[in-house]
């Protein structure tokens, strides 16, 4: 008996310590860098600094333009012509730089994306072309950068084109007498379901009482 609570106490010690030691560990293990955003192109005449202290918001955003790219993409893109204008980011954890992409957010045909298969980070990397979000406009934008507004830029989604909306669609009188319609008619299906749901229960209900009598 006495053996078993030594050795009890022995485990007990033991379990306390690695969770002690775990803890010093995790408390001493140094903090990831906070990420940042550097952007340059045309009508800037010095980089576009962002930095997650100060605009945490459109860091967050401008990443999320270039983080889900594939290892591989198109080996070509547009024609230089229908690129319209470039900007240049520069992905960094704290001061150090750790990926660049380029920037196309107005060609023709939709947002497109070049990856350099030269990295600052020295990783090796395939030099290939993405399909941008189409919000890549307004990110942009919205962050600093000098580009016209895009009323029509949806969240998200790849690919784009010159008007993602027809004109007709931005009537809020229509479309709200097109919601009704389609409410209305909701709730007349579910009426009906209702109905056919208590008729049949109905029906079950008086064959059990007749045959159990």
């Amino acid at each position: 008996m006495v053996r078993r609570v030594r050795r009890l106490l022995v485990a007990a010690v033991g379990a306390v310590l690695v969770a002690v030691m775990s803890v010093g560990t995790a408390q001493a293990a140094p903090k990831p860098a906070p990420p940042g955003v550097d952007i340059t192109g045309e009508g800037l005449s010095e980089p576009l600094r962002l930095r997650t202290d100060t605009a945490p918001a459109h860091v967050t955003a401008v990443i999320d333009q270039v983080n889900w790219f594939g290892a591989d993409g198109a080996r070509s893109g547009p024609k230089e012509a229908d690129l319209g204008p470039k900007y240049t980011i520069v992905v960094l954890a704290g001061d150090q730089p750790k990926q660049t992409f380029d920037l196309y957010p107005l060609a023709k045909g939709g947002p497109r994306a070049y990856r350099p298969a030269k990295q600052p980070n020295a990783a090796k990397s395939n030099a290939a072309w993405f399909l941008g979000r189409l919000n890549m406009s307004e990110t942009l934008r919205t962050a600093g950068v000098p580009l016209p507004r895009q009323i029509e830029a949806v969240s998200g989604g790849v690919g784009g084109g010159e008007r993602m909306l027809p004109e007709e669609s931005l009537d809020p009188g229509r479309d709200i007498d097109q919601a009704l319609g389609e409410l209305q008619r909701l709730l007349l299906l579910n009426a009906g379901v209702v109905i056919v749901i208590t008729l049949g229960l109905a029906g079950i209900a008086l064959f059990v009482r007749r045959r159990t009598r």
